[in-house]
């Protein structure tokens, strides 16, 4: 048996076609349960039918994955529950209700396409929920096949996406602050006209 302690809930969220269905192959792929040939066409937890025809997640997955350090000599071995979710914008309360189950998310991005809206979205989502977010930058290998870009210009591509993926979480930090600052003034204002009218 596993300590609750060793135990994991990661969901997956990103834009639609930024390559969380494939992320998912590859890690399910990281435990033998399917081939790593096969991870990326495969669409292991698209277990529907209309899934695997319109190549498109619908309804958040889950799968459990083992995980072990296997750099450090007692490591112990954790459970990932790993949600897969969709990345469509019509599929919006499966990504809530994944997000909701998660200690965790790997939030990915297609480096090409870079931060879209539905990316903004879920780490929205993530920020409501609390969920402690990494962020995966994805698809590094279009920008040399596809664009051609030199390794300084691939360089800053990655820069600018980190950038904008800071800015969303700074925009959501301010949005906290200044929500919380607007709530104290309510109360405080509310406190003094009581006091006001007891004098």
């Amino acid at each position: 048996a596993v300590s609750q302690d060793h135990i994991r809930n990661i969901c997956i969220l990103a834009h639609v076609d930024h390559g969380k269905t494939t992320c998912a192959d590859n890690l399910v792929a990281s435990n033998g349960i399917i081939s790593r040939q096969s991870a990326g066409k495969i669409r292991y937890m698209d277990s529907r039918m209309d899934e695997q025809e319109r190549q498109i997640t619908m309804k958040s997955s889950s799968i459990a994955l083992q995980w072990r350090n296997s750099s450090a000599e007692d490591s112990p071995t954790y459970i990932v529950n790993l949600i897969d979710s969709p990345g469509h914008v019509d599929f919006t309360s499966e990504v809530s209700m994944a997000a909701r189950l998660a200690d965790g998310a790997l939030v990915v991005v297609d480096v090409v396409e870079g931060v879209a809206a539905q990316t903004r979205t879920v780490l929205r989502q993530a920020w409501r929920d609390r969920v402690r977010t990494c962020l995966l930058l994805n698809k590094v290998d279009r920008l040399i096949i596809e664009l051609e870009l030199t390794p300084l210009e691939a360089y800053e591509r990655l820069l600018k996406i980190l950038e904008q993926v800071n800015a969303v979480n700074q925009q959501l930090v301010c949005e906290e602050v200044m929500a919380r600052d607007a709530e104290a003034t309510m109360r405080q204002g509310a406190a003094e006209s009581a006091a006001a009218g007891e004098g």
